[in-house]
């Protein structure tokens, strides 16, 4: 045993002789030593971690680096940004961005998972993608010319692998994103949050969406009420009124994720995605397809709400994809009809649960959506009426918006803010958003 150890030991009337510590001498003897010391080792450590948090709180200005990966699995979006402020008083620049694709063993696992979801398999992957998570955000402060020891904050999405809210009414309100935040914490010593959604569902929230708190704080204006229209896997569309808690958000309905799902079908994992809407573009729309789809029981649904790849996505795609195989339909007019199914199952809820209440000034887009022409054609085309722009026009580009967002949700955490919105989850209350994983660089 060592010296000082002992004396320490001693020091405090516990003597090691056989009669107090039986015939595992010196096992029973590290015992007591470890009994007598966690107190003390857990204030000192505890005492370095609030130290760090205190620090990092008490900035007026932080670096954050947000990470968001979703229901398309297309890889990590990472946003390096400069925030001052929190709340309302939010000023940020988006000092870099990039998107760093999944290596494609990783990917293949991943998707996997909608076959094979093994207590060992999620585990593993588990791990995997938060050291993934950690490299995008290692990559995006390198590449901006920082060094990661002056990044304050990491706010980390995760990767979304089951989603069932409350609203789904399929047993218990759940929901699970991978990409362990101690893996990030520890890869990149800064200190991560994340898990943002289960609070809110702990709460009685739907768990999503959570980024209209975000919305509000980025395309409010006085006098203006606004849609912000995400379009990435999943849709969703915030109202953006002149009192935050008027807002309302809700999941829409399918954007790009079973589109994404039936070209990589068709291509056996070559293409990922309709790049450019070409497919969509040479297709014709099968009206009687498009209705069957419009009837799925979701788009009546009022909000609160919000969904998923389980109710959008991969089988519901392989089973589009059978009606090619059986040359029921064209693998172009299939892509052509989903498109028209985003667009309609939006239009389906601006008219049912927006425009009877509210008179609308503009319509924000952002997304991976906003890259497909043919989308943001029909769009523009369908809502003649409406201002149509994209957040780029705001100084957030489209595809970088959402990791923009939870770059701002960890500084809200961070700063003592609630950021779920009751009125647009259902939660029965304000709650703070994410769960903290303290770095090792300043400890």
């Amino acid at each position: 045993m060592d010296v000082h150890c002992r004396e320490l030991f001693e020091n405090h009337g516990l003597k090691r002789d056989q009669a107090s510590f039986g015939a595992n001498n010196e096992a029973n003897y590290r015992i007591s030593l470890l009994r007598l010391f966690q107190p003390l080792a857990m204030t000192i450590w505890g005492e370095a971690s609030l130290n760090l948090l205190n620090r990092i709180h008490n900035k007026e200005e932080r670096l954050v680096v947000g990470l968001m990966s979703g229901t398309s699995m297309d890889g990590i979006d990472a946003a390096l940004m400069r925030i001052k402020g929190s709340g309302f008083n939010t000023v940020f620049d988006l000092i870099g961005f990039v998107s760093f694709p999944y290596e494609p063993t990783l990917l293949e696992n991943l998707e996997g998972l909608y076959y094979d979801s093994s207590m060992e398999l999620i585990s593993e992957l588990n791990f995997l993608v938060g050291e993934a998570h950690a490299n995008a955000a290692i990559a995006v402060i390198e590449q901006s010319g920082f060094q990661v020891s002056e990044v304050d904050l990491i706010g980390s999405h995760g990767q979304t692998i089951y989603h069932n809210p409350p609203s789904s009414k399929n047993g218990t309100g759940s929901t699970l994103q991978i990409g362990e935040l101690d893996v990030i914490a520890e890869r990149t010593g800064i200190t991560t949050i994340g898990d943002f959604r289960t609070r809110d569902i702990a709460a009685g929230g739907e768990g999503a969406p959570l980024v209209p708190y975000v919305d509000y704080i980025l395309f409010r204006e006085t006098g203006k009420t606004r849609i912000a229209q995400n379009i990435g896997g999943i849709a969703n569309a915030t109202v953006i009124t002149e009192k935050l808690s008027k807002v309302i958000a809700f999941d829409t309905g399918p954007g790009n994720l079973i589109m994404d799902w039936v070209v990589s079908l068709a291509t056996k994992g070559k293409n990922k995605f309709d790049k450019d809407g070409k497919f969509a573009a040479r297709g014709l729309v099968n009206e009687e397809l498009l209705k069957n789809l419009l009837n799925d029981p979701y788009f009546k649904l009022p909000p609160p709400k919000s969904t998923g790849g389980e109710l959008f996505g991969l089988e519901k795609a392989k089973g589009l994809y059978n009606l090619v195989k059986g040359d029921k339909i064209r693998l172009s007019d299939l892509i052509a009809t989903l498109l028209e199914l985003t667009v309609e199952s939006i239009a389906i809820s601006y008219e049912e649960f927006i425009f009877p209440s509210w008179q609308i000034n503009e319509v924000i887009l952002s997304g991976g959506g906003c890259r497909n022409p043919i989308l943001l054609k029909r769009l523009k085309d369908r809502f003649k009426s409406l201002k149509i722009s994209t957040s780029d026009t705001y100084g957030v580009p489209v595809d970088a918006k959402e990791a923009i967002a939870f770059s701002i949700l960890a500084n809200e955490l961070i700063s003592g803010n609630c950021a779920n919105l009751p009125s647009v989850t259902g939660a029965k209350s304000h709650v703070p958003l994410g769960k903290i994983v303290l770095g090792r660089a300043n400890l």
